[in-house]
């Protein structure tokens, strides 16, 4: 298990910062990141979709995640998620019905959230930190659909990485004009404040439609990564 409170607070005041604990917690990281990588390494050209686990079965942005999934798994993506509940399931759910693949990179909670039933392979992870090296590592682009504080943490891990050349300039898609105007209004005032450039936004579009999210992504590609697709169409 991941550290809990009562963990975190002797860790800051010392009682229980010594190298052999040290040494034990780096251990759990390694094993954590030795079983993702070797869980997920075949992993073929893929994306990440990012989204509230709070949006279930018969909300409109539960259909919008479903299709999502779909679409992409009929392009020949495999489909990555979260692994939870509400949108993470819905594009896992797209995507395990079109027949494409689809995984679930679940973390474990104490409230035990639990992989949702549309993963051909669930991987978990102890530590949030190491589950978005795996959910960015193996991606070629990243679908942000509308969530909350855990999805606004992922869409910038990604963006900063873009940003910051340490991973390709792969595309990052937001779907949602209206749920996403506001962030983008003020990402542009804070722009206007000097904050950054223009040019250092790491994501460049937001859409309406999976369909145009799709295509933005095609044509955000280089060849060499559209050329091994296995479109289901």
């Amino acid at each position: 298990m991941g550290p809990g409170k009562d963990d975190e607070r002797a860790f800051l005041v010392g009682s229980e910062r010594t190298p052999a604990a040290e040494y034990a917690r780096l251990s759990k990281f390694t094993k954590e990141f030795e079983n993702g990588f070797r869980e997920l390494f075949e992993v073929g050209p893929a994306v990440t979709v990012f989204g509230s686990a709070r949006f279930n079965e018969g909300h409109p942005y539960y259909d919008l995640g479903v299709k999502t999934g779909r679409l992409f798994a009929e392009a020949g993506f495999a489909v990555l998620t979260g692994g939870g509940p509400g949108l993470m399931e819905a594009a896992n759910r797209g995507a395990f019905e079109a027949g494409g693949s689809s995984y679930g990179l679940n973390i474990v909670l104490p409230h035990e959230q639990k992989p949702n039933p549309y993963v051909r392979k669930s991987v978990n992870f102890d530590y949030f930190f190491i589950r978005k090296v795996m959910l960015v590592k193996y991606s070629c682009a990243f679908i942000v659909l509308p969530g909350g504080i855990g999805t606004l943490d992922e869409l910038f891990e990604a963006a900063t990485l873009v940003q910051c050349n340490k991973i390709g300039p792969f595309p990052v898609v937001l779907i949602g004009n209206k749920f996403w105007s506001p962030l983008r209004d003020t990402l542009f005032s804070m722009e206007a404040e000097g904050a950054f450039e223009a040019d250092e936004l790491g994501f460049g579009r937001i859409v309406d439609t999976p369909e145009k999210a799709l295509e933005s992504v095609l044509l955000g590609l280089p060849e060499e990564v559209t050329s091994a697709l296995k479109p289901k169409y």
